[in-house]
């Protein structure tokens, strides 16, 4: 398939964010913005990496637990991934499980929950945050502890993107990320080049698309929105608004 044109001049002078930027897919996402004249944050939980051989214009070390620490570093941001996680692949003990559920759910989640008190100081500046649930969050993922969280997280987001406000709505826009398999330190026989997957999401992104799926398997496709339009409409038809 050929690699469709994500430049045009969408993304230039763009402040991008992206956790998990020292993974596969981090840095492909950081190289193609930084093609598209963006200039790119990087949060990474390690030590940031020395040297200029990079697509990450500045670094920003971060600790699951401490999101609202990184407020000042996303009050000026146009869009933020949010990309990192874990696979503990088949460890189940009860300690790896809640390490998965706290960075693969529960850090994302409270970031973006930062991100909509940043946006109600915004005036017209509106935000854009993409959340990487991954595919797991309809198929299985020979991991239970990574399928688990990254379900939840999958479900928190269909949920607060059903009940937000007409206002929360106009000051952030969200769009979900269902990726398939690609070659990682996660995964390092995923059948698609994480370079392909960055490609296929920014030039879906470009195009309007709030739900972005990239991924081989075609039950994905036909399962993904389907369970997207159920949760939304559950949770909409249960939402209201305490006084």
């Amino acid at each position: 398939m050929a690699q469709p044109m994500t430049s045009n001049h969408r993304w230039s002078g763009s402040r991008i964010g992206i956790t998990g930027a020292r993974g596969s897919l981090g840095q492909a996402l950081a190289s193609r913005f930084q093609e598209a004249g963006a200039v790119v944050t990087g949060f990474t939980h390690g030590k940031p990496p020395t040297g200029t051989d990079s697509p990450v214009d500045h670094w920003v070390s971060w600790t699951c637990g401490q999101e609202d620490n990184l407020a000042p570093h996303l009050s000026d941001l146009d869009v933020l991934v949010l990309n990192h996680g874990i696979n503990p692949q088949g460890d189940q003990r009860p300690e790896t499980l809640t390490r998965a559920l706290e960075v693969n759910a529960l850090s994302s989640w409270r970031i973006l929950q930062c991100c909509e008190r940043l946006c109600r100081e915004r005036t017209t500046q509106v935000l854009e945050v993409w959340v990487n649930t991954s595919e797991a969050e309809v198929q299985p993922a020979v991991s239970p502890a990574y399928e688990l969280s990254k379900r939840l997280l999958g479900q928190l987001v269909s949920v607060r993107g059903a009940t937000r406000s007409k206002e929360e709505r106009s000051r952030l826009l969200l769009r979900k990320l269902v990726l398939g398999p690609f070659r990682s330190e996660l995964n390092p026989v995923g059948v698609m080049t994480a370079d392909f997957v960055a490609g296929q999401v920014l030039w879906q992104a470009r195009i309007g698309a709030r739900l972005i799926i990239v991924t081989p398997n075609p039950l994905t496709y036909l399962l993904v929105p389907l369970t997207e339009i159920g949760r939304r409409l559950y949770s909409r038809a249960l939402s209201r608004r305490d006084p």
